[in-house]
């Protein structure tokens, strides 16, 4: 059992993007603080953390210095150089651990262990050349999803191939990346559950929300899901399994399809993720807060849910619709990002319903 960080205690984030900054907060209600170490210059997080450390992660000195000034680190993104990981790992404790994160970074591998658990992720496979990727496609049949192993979100980093696609074309657009191929998965509602488990093994997870994408990246999230109580009981259980599995400190996302014949596990995310924003205003304890407990090493709190929400991003131009969304009784997240680009996040907005 870890002991609980007192309050005045300092938390790093490797990351300073919108996840980092909503992470501040919730620590600061605590008497937590922030500390947050980024690469780029004035990133949103930074308005509201403690301190912030700009450098960049093959900065050993710098990483060193930031690990001086924090009881506990913990990321919003899985990107992290290996090497960073390996120097901060040496002087301070990383919630959640290096498994979950190393699991999650690669998709072969993260598809590798939750069949490993009796888990059925989509169907897969490891695609090294062009042979292996026809190979693939006979098995599997078009239309299936060629992605890269690493380094891909909100839809980057992919490419479908329909029964007109050309093999080599598609291929080609992986860049020489090691890439992994999924099978076309009939779903008829894509879903994801919020979990947490703290460094005593206990384990609590939030009502699933039914998602909706657009272009790759996630439109809105509404909650209750409507499916029926026995699956929301199974991705209960589901989350349960990998979060043990991974002896894992945290709040993780795990997406999942919903088909006739079951949940079918899409990916996992070791970190709070966009799927749970409904909780900021439908639960007592968010996401947010649920995960700075964790890593704190406190009791985790309540998942329950007191309100229907209905979670919608706001992505480049929906910034236009501001002024209107502030004018009704939904709760607006603004991340503070100085510039509106197209597919950028930069902000939420949950309408309780």
């Amino acid at each position: 059992m870890t002991d609980p960080l007192p309050t005045g205690a300092t938390i790093g984030i490797l990351g300073g993007g919108q996840l980092g900054r909503m992470l501040s907060v919730a620590a600061s209600r605590l008497g937590l603080k922030c500390h947050i170490f980024e690469p780029s210059e004035n990133p949103p997080a930074g308005d509201v953390a403690h301190a912030v450390t700009t450098a960049s992660y093959e900065d050993a000195e710098a990483l060193r210095e930031f690990a001086a000034h924090v009881d506990v680190i913990t990321y919003e993104f899985e990107n992290i150089p290996t090497a960073a990981l390996d120097l901060l790992e040496s002087l301070k404790p990383i919630r959640p651990n290096r498994r979950a994160l190393a699991t999650s970074q690669d998709r072969l591998t993260e598809k590798d262990f939750l069949g490993s658990l009796g888990l059925t992720p989509a169907p897969y496979a490891d695609i090294t050349d062009l042979a292996s990727l026809e190979a693939a496609l006979s098995d599997f049949g078009r239309p299936a999803i060629l992605k890269t192993r690493r380094f891909g979100y909100d839809g980057k980093g992919q490419v479908r191939i329909n029964a007109d696609t050309d093999a080599a074309d598609a291929l080609a657009q992986m860049q020489a990346a090691p890439a992994v191929l999924e099978g076309f998965v009939d779903f008829t509602a894509e879903i994801s559950i919020i979990g947490a488990r703290s460094a005593g093994g206990q384990v609590v997870c939030y009502d699933p929300g039914m998602n909706v994408h657009k272009d790759g990246i996630l439109h809105t999230t509404t909650v209750p899901a409507p499916i029926p109580a026995s699956l929301k009981t199974d991705a209960v259980l589901l989350a349960g399994r990998i979060l043990t599995s991974l002896d894992y400190i945290g709040v993780m996302g795990v997406e999942l399809f919903v088909t006739k014949d079951g949940l079918i596990v899409n990916e996992i995310a070791p970190r709070v993720h966009n799927s749970g924003h409904w909780t900021q205003n439908g639960c007592t304890i968010c996401q947010f807060e649920q995960h700075i407990r964790a890593v704190a090493g406190w009791p985790l709190g309540d998942g329950s849910r007191h309100s229907d929400v209905r979670m919608e991003n706001l992505i480049g131009a929906d910034m236009d619709r501001v002024p209107e969304l502030a004018a009704t009784g939904a709760a607006l997240h603004l991340y503070g990002k100085a510039e509106v680009k197209a597919g950028r996040k930069m902000g939420h907005v949950n309408h309780l319903i």
